[in-house]
Order: C-alpha cells, then sequence, then structure tokens
C-alpha cells in the first residue's frame, strides 16, 4: 500500500497562514491521529491531501504520486460535516457515491448490501436521510466513505452522533481495515479515541506542528507525571495544591481526580497535603499522562514561547 507524504506544505488565505511549513506522513497498516485545537490548520489540511484546494508551497504525494482527481479514485473521505443528500433514499444514494468511485451496479449493490448488513441497516434502503437520526446518517455517510475499497482512509470526527455501541462496531471496522495495511488518516478531538485507535500522532496548533510521532514514543517524550487518584472523603486538597500552583487538574470529581505535577512538585508532597484530609485513598498511581493532557501542555507551551517572541 502506498505512504501518504506531506512535504513542506504551506497555505495562506489573504495574509492569513493557515499551514504554515507542515510535514508529515501516513503509513500503511497504522492509524495517524491528525489533531489540533479549532482553527489549527486540520482541515486545510485534510482539503490539500483530498485535492479539494492547492497548496501554496509544497507538495501532498500518494505514492509515486502527486495528490490530484486521480488520487481521489483511491481515497476514501468521511468528512466531519455530513455530505449526503437529505431527500434521496438511502440505496440509491448509496449506489450513486458508488457510481461516482467507478463502481460497476452489480459489485456496488453487493457490498452496498453487506455493508448495510454489518451495521444493522438493511432496512434503511428505502427511507430518505432526513427520515434517519444523526447517528444513522453517519452510518451511512461511512459506508459511502468505503464502499469503493480505498486504500487510503481520512476519516474527520468518524464517531460524531454515535451511541456507545455503535461506536464499538465502527471502531471495530477501522482497525479492520488497518490490519488489512489501509493507510488511515483520524481526525478528531477526543483524545480517549486517538490513544485506543492511533499509532501515531500529528499535533497542529496555529498551522504549526508543535508535536508529532509515534504515540508511545511522545507518551514517554512527556514523562511520568500524571497522578490517577481514587479516594473518599472531602477533595479541597485539590483546590489548595492547584491554587499553590503545584498540579494542574485536568478531571476530577467527588472520588476520583486526574492532575498532573507542576513545578518540581513530587507525589508525596501531594500525599503529604490531601491525607489530612480525606478519609481513604484507594488507588495513587504515577503515569505517563494521557493525550489530553499532552495536548493542553504543547498548546500552551507554543502560546509562551509566541507571546515570549512577540514582547
Amino acid at each position: 500500500m502506498p505512504i501518504l507524504k506531506v512535504q513542506s506544505v504551506t497555505k495562506r488565505f489573504g495574509k492569513f497562514v493557515a499551514v504554515d511549513n507542515v510535514s508529515f506522513e501516513a503509513q500503511p497498516g497504522r492509524i495517524l491521529g491528525l489533531l489540533g485545537p479549532n482553527g489549527a490548520g486540520k482541515t486545510t489540511s485534510i482539503r490539500m491531501i483530498t485535492f479539494i484546494t492547492m497548496p501554496d508551497e509544497g507538495e501532498v504525494w500518494y505514492g509515486d504520486s502527486l495528490v490530484s482527481e486521480k488520487s481521489q479514485e483511491i481515497m476514501g473521505y468521511l468528512p466531519e460535516e455530513r455530505g449526503l443528500y437529505k431527500k434521496m433514499k438511502v440505496g440509491e444514494q448509496l449506489m450513486y457515491f458508488a457510481e461516482l468511485k467507478g463502481m460497476e451496479k452489480v459489485e456496488a449493490r453487493e457490498r452496498i448490501r453487506y455493508w448495510l448488513d454489518r451495521f444493522g441497516a438493511l432496512d434503511w434502503v428505502g427511507k430518505k436521510t432526513n427520515e434517519l437520526s444523526k447517528g444513522m446518517q453517519q452510518k451511512i455517510q461511512f459506508i459511502a466513505t468505503i464502499l469503493h475499497n480505498p486504500s487510503l482512509l481520512i476519516l474527520d470526527e468518524p464517531f460524531g452522533g454515535l451511541d456507545p455501541i455503535n461506536a464499538e462496531l465502527l471502531q471495530d471496522v477501522i482497525m479492520e481495515l488497518k490490519d488489512e495495511g489501509r493507510t488511515i488518516l483520524f481526525a478528531s478531538h477526543r483524545m480517549e479515541q486517538v490513544e485506543q485507535l492511533c499509532d501515531d500522532i500529528c499535533l497542529i496548533s496555529k498551522g504549526e506542528i508543535i508535536v508529532k510521532g509515534a504515540l508511545s514514543d511522545v507518551k514517554r517524550q512527556f514523562g511520568k507525571n500524571t497522578i490517577l487518584m481514587d479516594f473518599a472523603g472531602s477533595d479541597t486538597f485539590l483546590d489548595d495544591l492547584e491554587s499553590s500552583h503545584r498540579i494542574r487538574v485536568s478531571s476530577r470529581s467527588t472520588r476520583h481526580a486526574e492532575f498532573s505535577l507542576l513545578s518540581g512538585t513530587t507525589p508525596k508532597q501531594v500525599l503529604e497535603v490531601a491525607l489530612p484530609q480525606v478519609d481513604n485513598i484507594t488507588r495513587f498511581e504515577l503515569v505517563e499522562p494521557p493525550m489530553r493532557e499532552i495536548f493542553v501542555t504543547a498548546v500552551n507551551e507554543q502560546e509562551k514561547r509566541q507571546s515570549t517572541l512577540s514582547v
């Protein structure tokens, strides 16, 4: 299977630089997570990969060729915004998309039936899109994305609108496609799904890459500075530690907290503050930071660097 290569790509809209000298690769049989805050340049990057727009500088390659109208035929692109025709029936719509990708009707009909059955949606064939729920529409759009057996899949927030059962089904299918050797680019804001699915990550902020590499290497690079803690009793110790800038809390409830250590704070110092205030501690574990914490840390560090340079 071919490799996707984005090489020194820049895209401007007037004076605004949406993507600034960005380079990354997506490998066959691996899932690359393309991450970033809103307005970071993810969608612009995807539009250049899919040949919807062209870079002002740099190149995008898929295999031995620059991306083009021809490469669109072997790509499957699931956009964040649904692109289905509201008053068109599901079966007719899927056949239309299949024929746009050059499929013969007999083969397309077989594959449509297979995937609708796989997603428990055979009885939707005669329904119009506007009769379906958001989750049902998402499944139909995903089927349209993979019908023509693309070797490159670009999935932008593919789990939108799905309940946990259908999200798990979709995740299983994505992992099967990965195991078949497809090249998969996965854009999402949901960090827990990134950790479950992705082999590699590329974090873009303000048009620049600020973190990239194998997920395991990136997590190791940020070190073990995160505490997972389950406790009973008062959680005011978290406020005390956070107000003195010794920790940053990423999530908390009445019985659980997840926080990162700051300014050389040690786990022992956290316990010294917590123990007098809580009734019991049933878990206290030092771990590598979750992707959510890496995301926040990397973006904040970029903002600090840029504010320093602008002074």
